[in-house]
């Protein structure tokens, strides 16, 4: 039964008892709560420091993170709920934990650092009338919930009620007091609240206004850029996820057979990869792309409604998601027979060929753009050997960034991007943190190069139709290099095709 959010204004059908006698009723007879704490968890010990980073990076200023609140489904149904990202990353709390909570960044009197508090709806008590009655938050409806006590103890922080947030965000806001930011996109109604403090402060003229939205965004910056580089725990946390993903490679190899049986087996496929990541971790990071056939040449195909046929491949983009909310991201692109045809491999070598040298340029010191010109520069050499590309242009002209880049009707994606949290992680740096930033260890991204020969493209010929490859790989920046978090996939044609053949089996 599916609660009911209380930003939705509909009609309510249920059938609500509110006789004395059955409230007293509802109230009496139940055993004694728990009062035992649970312990700091090793997330939110993590999240501590990290909280101290951005504390640095403003002194005096009321920052304001938001987890977000529970999004509409359809109708009265919501769909699961996630924190928002900032949140997660400066709390510890993930998977489905504490819809419409606030985290707040107080700074301190003596101006040195920050106290951080965590305002959300706790634990109703058993003689309030929200314990059974409240649809969104009371516990017959959605479970226990954690107390004041207990959050407090599990993400060492102090803790209060959501009620109080709005008095918190108001207070010595105005051009002698407090500025504050917040993380705009993560709940519109906790921006709306900072805006009417501003406002009823003295902020709000229109300069003021464009002040403090552009103060806000450079906070959202800020966390993004702020998660490029994953401590310890992070790493452990993207290495589970790898681990779980690759499980869950091995159970669609060996219901390939079952997926071509039954027809719709895209559909098969997801289904199969979706059981192990929900069974594993919270779920997928993101919408599986299962893609067979032509299918492959979609770069997020995720209709996923197609068959699955002897003869095909199967591109599948996939990736777990841990209960901390960090996700793998991993393709593989498999014969569904066990063996590639002579013009399927010899694009799958191409590609392979492609990643080794992205792969090569992982290193410190290097820039994120570096793994791209590596691979893109294999990719462009085959297509030119192939005879595909215009004939007056050079290798050297396709590679032009500004007059050339042929080679991109082919591949029009970027080769990498930082992953973590969100799949396509730390989005909102600037480019020169981003695409033109050194490479620094604990950085962790992806490699993925591909070609895809869409099947009605007259300038391929026939034999390449219908083709799409793909191989990507999650990789940590170290100290001297890098370490393949998924290199435990088969990857190169030979290892692809024993694979399936073995049913998924490994080694």
């Amino acid at each position: 039964m599916a609660g009911m959010s209380e930003k939705q204004h509909k009609a309510e059908h249920r059938n609500r008892p509110t006789g004395e006698a059955f409230m007293a009723f509802m109230r009496e007879g139940w055993a004694p709560r728990s009062s035992e704490l649970p312990e700091l968890t090793e997330a939110a010990r993590y999240a501590a420091a990290r909280r101290e980073t951005l504390s640095a990076a403003y002194p005096g200023e009321r920052l304001v993170v938001p987890a977000g609140g529970l999004k509409i489904r359809s109708n009265d149904t919501d769909y699961v709920f996630r924190p928002h990202s900032a949140f997660a990353h400066l709390t510890g709390l993930g998977a489905d934990r504490e819809p419409d909570a606030v985290l707040v960044l107080e700074p301190v009197a003596d101006g040195e650092g920050h106290e951080a508090c965590l305002y959300f709806v706790p634990l109703a008590d058993r003689d309030s009338e929200d314990f059974f009655a409240d649809s969104r938050s009371g516990e017959f409806w959605v479970g226990s919930r954690p107390t004041l006590a207990s959050a407090a103890a599990e993400l060492g922080m102090p803790t209060r009620h959501l009620s109080e947030l709005p008095d918190a965000l108001a207070k010595d806001v105005g051009p002698s007091g407090l500025a504050v930011r917040v993380v705009r996109d993560a709940d519109r109604e906790v921006a709306q609240q900072v805006d009417e403090a501003r406002a009823q402060g003295g902020l709000g003229s229109q300069a003021q206004v464009d002040a403090s939205t552009e103060a806000d965004l450079e906070l959202a910056r800020t966390l993004s850029t702020q998660r490029m580089v994953k401590d310890d725990w992070e790493v452990a946390q993207m290495q589970e996820a790898v681990d779980a993903t690759a499980t869950a490679f091995d159970a669609v190899v060996e219901h390939l057979p079952e997926a071509v049986r039954r027809g719709r087996g895209e559909r098969w496929v997801e289904g199969v990869f979706g059981l192990h990541a929900r069974h594993a971790g919270n779920g997928v990071g993101y919408d599986s792309i299962c893609a067979a056939g032509d299918h492959a040449t979609t770069l997020h195909w995720i209709r996923n409604t197609g068959d699955v046929a002897d003869g095909q491949l199967l591109l599948l983009d996939a990736g777990v998601e841990t209960d901390a909310l960090y996700t793998a991201d991993v393709t593989r692109t498999v014969p569904v027979s066990g063996t590639f045809t002579e013009p399927q491999r010899r694009v799958y070598d191409a590609v392979l060929e492609a990643q080794e040298a992205g792969l090569a340029a992982v290193r410190p010191g290097n820039r994120f753009q570096d793994v791209h010109a590596a691979a893109i520069e294999v990719i462009a050499r085959h297509l030119l050997d192939w005879g595909l590309l215009p004939d007056d242009v050079t290798l050297e002209q396709t590679l032009d960034a500004k007059e050339g880049q042929f080679h991109r009707r082919w591949m029009v994606h970027g080769t990498s991007h930082h992953l973590g949290i969100d799949v396509h992680d730390c989005a909102q740096a600037l480019r020169e943190d981003y695409v033109e930033g050194e490479l620094r260890e604990g950085m962790v991204l992806t490699v993925e190069p591909g070609l895809y020969f869409k099947a009605d493209d007259l300038l391929v010929p026939e034999e390449l139709r219908g083709i799409g490859v793909r191989i990507e790989d999650d990789v940590v920046v170290t100290a001297d290099g890098s370490r393949n978090l998924s290199a435990m996939l088969p990857r190169t044609a030979d290892e692809v095709e024993a694979w399936v053949r073995a049913g998924g089996r490994r080694g």
